[in-house]
């Protein structure tokens, strides 16, 4: 059984393996799509924060709880992605940059967490400035630990592990290298 909490373990792009020449030259064919693909995400999750800002807007000097719960959830279901796409699932190459880049990251709002967190300090509001960075700092960590464990439960008995998936007869169609079956 996995520890809880893999941060320091889990792939940096699990899509792509730096010491494979193959992989690494699939990187630079595919910039510009990849970067479409995080755009398009992008304007999903960052539509979804403004429109949850505007339901729930902060009081002035107070706990900025859209900001927070928006922080929280995003951290919570990027945890879960996380172990879904590296662990339990073989998506498509764009999965992982559209919805954890582009959806998630236009989702969450750290940037805004820190102009609230001066914003509160300014506003003579230290108790709540330091009630914000550790609801937000520590409830990130453990809801990103939470999201993953939930998905290693939820997904425990749905297959087998990525690295058992691997087909090794898919060859690469520029080099004719084997690769993964992604």
């Amino acid at each position: 059984m996995r520890p809880l909490v893999l941060s320091a373990l889990e792939p940096v792009d699990s899509d792509v393996d730096l010491d494979d020449p193959v992989q690494r030259r699939e990187l630079r064919r595919e910039h510009g799509a990849v970067l479409a693909v995080i755009a398009a995400g992008g304007i999903i999750g960052s539509l979804a924060r403004y429109r949850i800002g505007l339901w729930w807007p902060a009081r002035p000097a107070g706990m900025p709880w859209a900001t927070v719960t928006i922080n929280l959830t995003g951290c919570l279901l990027l945890g879960a992605l996380m172990v879904l796409l590296t662990e339990r699932l073989q998506p498509h190459r764009w999965v992982r940059p559209f919805l954890g880049t582009g959806v998630l990251g236009g989702f969450t709002t750290f940037s805004a967490f820190t102009v609230d967190t001066v914003l509160l300090i300014r506003a003579d509001r230290p108790v709540t400035a330091a009630g914000y960075l550790v609801i937000t700092g520590i409830g990130g960590v453990l809801a990103a630990a939470a999201g993953m464990a939930a998905a290693r439960m939820g997904a425990s008995g749905t297959g087998t592990g990525r690295l058992e998936n691997i087909d090794p007869d898919l060859e690469d169609p520029v080099d004719g290298e084997q690769q993964t079956s992604r």
